[in-house]
Parts: structure tokens; sequence; C-alpha cells
């Protein structure tokens, strides 16, 4: 890929700080299921190994009849042979977090060390229902269909055992961490327009279903835990959750039952250890925020000042997204790298300060993108991590003062290197089934983010922003998809844009204008542009003459049936006429002499994911 002229400029100014005042907008033709967990789990922290009953009131608000169901059963990928280990030893550049000199870590666990889910006991509406296990998949054969509207209730007697801390979940972490517990319970499998989705777990991603959870957790009194949910006994529990200027009452015996309530989540983690300090933070116009990490004075004064730059990325997520709906969110040490929950995140915390609260601010973006608008991560991996990856990126630039031009310079950088290397596949490609984690993780992110970043380009950042708090007014607490997303886009620019969402989702079609030609045609200038790249887009072009003065032209694409506001509100610009895909070349004339012209660029802003930047530029010769 070559390297952008020194001459190109960034003039990106992300618009944030607007409000939406936007209603959310009916859809009688949707519905999604509901759950409703109860569950009681003791665990036993010497060898990791715990019990639970679970009650899970199922609605079916489809309008199938179900004959039978799916529970998710994580644990069971952390087990030699399992599909996870399978896929580490074959995938030709595996998570070297899952490795150990080159060997799969999940292959070496012994019996003791590996993690299981097993269903002892399951009944449906009293009655015991047969079940089979498949690797990470439970398959109940349900007595009594489920009606369409109707409901069922399912009570469950399972157990399980933590395993090595090796991806997201488990036990005694790298950093010390006793358990990080993340995909640790029998989880109904989701169930929505496209039929079920009981996705073997290799380590990728996720898609839940809607409910109200209540857990009680009892485990050794020493251990302070953080949660998904509100805490229900702060006052016999103590471990910092007391009110403030309170005192616990100490519990006799040797464990504590901690009880967590959690109102319309699709998932619930924790993650607990004896040496936890745990911070509390209450914002003036926010949730309270909760602090757990090790007492580790290596990290100390970095968790200390992590506090208030997590209030701060709140406040910046709230209003350029959306309001935070909960009245908690839990950042706590734990996990291998930073993943997202709802209510909460698990991070590694024995990082740099600006590592630390990079992790911080990607995981809380997560709160809104995928913890409120819950897109089906396992297919549109990009609406999760990309829209995360894009939000962030603006969210560093303001609280750490980075003031970078172009804040997602990082993520058209690695899109290139993927384009570079022949190795893209579409981002409609299912996130477990990518050829490269290198793949996958580009597209995910980075391309992901450069969806949004260019439909600004596309639209204008204004209604970019406008776009996102829409969305997010429009779609909370359901499971959007793409198509969602773009008719949203739509309907605040007053363009149609679904060529962009399938050219850059669907396909690996690329982006490459140039300029072809610039001659003089009497006392005026003769422009000529190519597309080169087999994705189509609008054209900014900047004009630069010898005398200093400086306009730009912009060609709105026919398809888009409209055009963005002028980017560069201080210059003067000439729409020109609309300029048709299928045309390979386009040609417009500058009122001015070719001799005084300097220089032409275009795409100033650089946002337009153009693989090939030098021929973006004609300079007059000296």
């Amino acid at each position: 890929m070559k390297k952008s002229k020194g001459f190109l400029i960034g003039l990106f100014v992300a618009l944030c700080g607007l409000t939406s005042t936007l209603e959310a907008q009916g859809n009688n033709a949707y519905w999604q299921q509901h759950v409703d967990y109860t569950m009681d789990v003791t665990m036993d922290v010497k060898n990791y190994q715990y019990t639970g009953t679970q009650k899970l009131v199922y609605t079916n608000n489809s309008p199938d009849e179900l004959t039978r169901v799916f529970y998710h059963l994580y644990f069971n990928a952390f087990q030699p042979g399992s599909e996870m280990d399978v896929r580490l030893q074959t995938i030709p550049d595996p998570d070297r977090r899952m490795m150990n000199e080159g060997v799969s870590r999940i292959a070496t666990l012994s019996p003791e060390e590996i993690g299981y889910l097993r269903v002892s006991q399951l009944s449906q509406d009293g009655q015991p229902v047969k079940y089979t296990e498949e690797g990470t998949i439970l398959v109940v054969e349900l007595n009594q269909p489920i009606p369409a509207g109707g409901k069922t209730t399912f009570d469950m007697v399972f157990e399980g055992q933590v395993p090595q801390q090796i991806r997201r979940s488990g036990r005694n972490s790298k950093e010390g961490v006793a358990l990080s517990m993340t995909q640790w319970y029998p989880k109904m499998v989701e169930y929505d327009f496209e039929g079920w989705h009981a996705t073997p777990y290799i380590a990728r991603e996720f898609h839940g279903v809607w409910g109200d959870y209540d857990v009680k957790l009892t485990l050794d009194k020493k251990y302070t835990v953080g949660a998904t949910g509100y805490l229900q006994n702060a006052q016999e529990i103590g471990h910092g959750y007391e009110a403030p200027g309170t005192k616990v009452k100490r519990q006799r015996g040797k464990t504590l039952t901690w009880h967590f309530k959690a109102p319309m989540v699709h998932d619930f983690f924790w993650g607990a250890d004896p040496d936890y300090i745990h911070d509390v933070l209450r914002m003036e116009d926010g949730p309270t925020l909760h602090f757990l990490y090790k007492d580790n004075k290596d990290i100390l004064e970095n968790w200390k000042n992590l506090q208030s730059k997590t209030a701060e990325a709140m406040e910046f997520l709230s209003r350029n997204i959306g309001e935070y709906p909960y009245e908690q969110y839990s950042v706590i040490q734990g996990g291998d790298g930073g993943m997202e929950y709802a209510m909460g995140t698990l991070i590694t915390g024995e990082r740099s300060f600006g590592s630390l609260v990079g992790v911080m601010v990607h995981e809380l973006a997560h709160a809104w993108f995928q913890h409120v608008l819950a897109t089906n991560e396992t297919k549109h991996e990009w609406m999760d991590e990309g829209f995360t990856s894009f939000i962030s990126s603006l969210c560093m630039n303001q609280i750490m003062d980075q003031n970078k031009e172009n804040p997602f310079e990082g993520s058209y950088n690695s899109y290139y290197r993927l384009i570079e290397s022949g190795m893209e596949e579409p981002q409609t490609t299912h996130a477990d089934r990518y050829d490269l984690n290198f793949a996958y993780s580009v597209a995910a992110y980075s391309k992901g983010a450069i969806f949004l970043s260019q439909l600004g380009y596309v639209i204008g950042q204004d209604k970019l922003m406008e776009t996102l708090r829409k969305y997010y007014e429009d779609f909370k607490f359901t499971h959007p998809t793409p198509n969602d997303f773009i008719r949203t886009a739509e309907k605040v620019s007053k363009m149609e844009l679904n060529w962009y969402l399938s050219d850059w989702t669907q396909t690996t079609k690329t982006i490459d204008y140039g300029i072809k030609e610039v001659v003089a045609e009497g006392d005026k200038t003769k422009i000529s542009l190519e597309r080169i790249g087999s994705m189509p887009m609008p054209i900014d072009i900047f004009v630069i003459y010898k005398d200093g003065t400086q306009e730009t032209y912009y060609a709105p694409l026919r398809m888009m049936y409209g055009g963005k506001d002028n980017p560069y509100p201080g210059l003067e610009r000439t729409v020109l006429p609309n300029w048709a895909w299928a045309y390979p070349t386009y040609s417009f004339e500058l009122n001015k002499p070719l001799d005084s012209v300097k220089a032409i660029v275009i795409d100033p802003s650089q946002l337009m994911a153009d693989v090939d930047l030098e021929n973006n530029f004609w300079q007059a010769s000296e």
C-alpha cells in the first residue's frame, strides 16, 4: 500500500455532544424471546467446583411452536479434544494467550484443571425431559411443545468446574485473580427470526436472550465479589457495598451468600478474589461505578487514577450515543485481556496507565454496543466490535487529550495491511469460521470501525452522530441487524445507502480513486478522475491555487439520490453532477487556467478507505 503524500491534510472533526430528542419507532413485526433466571449456586474455592439450581421461565414470543430447546454449556470447551482445542491446533495463527510454546493449553489440562458444566436433572413444568450433551450444547427434547405466545418453566440441577484461566473465564489468572466467572452457567440459546443459534463455543462471540436474573452466590466469606446486577443484601455482605457510614453485622460461618438481581440483561458474570480492593465512585449524574482490583502496590496508582477517567468516559458515551440505562457499572480485574458483560467488564490490570484507560474505554463502550444494542455478534461481529472501536477512539481522543487529526488512523492502517496480505474475507463471514484470526480481527474491529467513520464521509459527520443516537433510541434492548442500522442512517441523511452496506460488508471490493489527468482547456482547467477499485463512493475534491485561495468540489454518487452538506464550511464548494458508478471516468472543469492551479487532492479528510492514496494527489510542476 502506498503511503499518502505529506501534503495531504486531515480535516476530520467529530461532532459530539448533541442530544437526541428522537422517539423510537414501533415495529409491529418484531418479536424477541424472554427468559427469567433464578439461580442458587455454591462455590468451593478450594477445588473450584460448584453446584447450582436454576429455574428458568421461558416466554415464547415467536410465532412458532417450539418442540425442543438448547442450552450453552460453555465450560465444556476447556477440555482436551474439544472443538475449541482442535481449532487452536489447526488454525494457522492461534490466539497466543491460549498457547504455550506452540501447544494448545487446553490439550494439556489435567482432569483437575479442565472446565465442565454437567446437568444432572432437568424438568419442564415439573416433568422430566430427555436431553443430550453435544460438546458445549445441551439438546433438550420437550415433553410438551411451547406454543406461540406461551410460557414454560424449566427446573435444573447442574454442577461445574472452573477451568484454568485460558480464555475469558477461569481460575487463577496470570495476575493472580482467583475467579473470573464468565460463560459459567447453563444458558438458554437464542431463538430469533432466523431460528435457533446453537453455536458451539470455540472462543469467539455470543448471542443471548433478553431477560431478568435473580442470582445467589455462596462462597468463602473472605472473597469480595463484583457482578452483573444490583446487590440485594449489601448490609449483610459488606465488602464495600454497604451504605456509606454504616456498619455491617458480622455473619457467622465460613461463607456468605451474595444476592444479585439484574433486570433486562442478556448475560450474567462475576469475579471474585480474597485480595480485591473495592472502590466506589458515585457519579452526580450517572451510575455508581465499582472498581475491584488486586492489592498490588505496582498497580494501585493506575487503578486509582482510572476511576475519574471511567466517569469521564461514561459521560462522553452517554452524551454521544444515549444515556446508560442501568444504575451501576463495575470495572473488575480478571480474565485474559478485556471482555464486556452486562453492567461490567473483566480486564487485566497490570498495564501502563494509557493501556488501562484504553481497555476500560473499549469495554465500557460495549455496554452500549452489545449489552443494550444486542446484535447477534456471531454473525455481525463488526457491528459489535467495530462500532465499539469507533466510539472508543473518539472517546480516547477526548478524555486522554490525544488531539489526533484522524482518531481512526490505526483502524485504517490495519485494514490496509489486511488488503495487502490478500487474506481478507467478507464481513458476513460467521465469526467462528474465518480462516485466520488476523482476518477476523481486522474485519471485526478495524473494518467495522471504518464502516462508521467512512459513513461519516458519505453522509456528513453531524448526520453520522445523529444516526448513532437515533439507532440507540430506536433499537435499545432489542437485537438490531445491519439493515436496522443502515435504514436509520437513510432516514437521518435522506439518502439511499444500501449500496454502502452491501459493498462494504458483504464483499471484499476495495476503493481506489485517482486523478487521471489535469489539462488546460483554453482559459479553464479540465480535471479527469478515474474509479480504479470496484467499490464506488461519492468524491470530495480539494483544489489549492497558487495565490493561496482554496475551494472544494463534490461529486455525489448517483445511486445515493442525495448528497451531504459542505463538510468544510469555511471553503466555497461547488456541487457537481452526480457520478453513476458504472462509468469508470468522470471529468469536470475549473473556471481558472491551469497555470493558476497549485495542487488537487481527492478526499483531504482521508476518511474514505482508498487503498492507494498516491494517485489521490496532483501537484503542478515547478
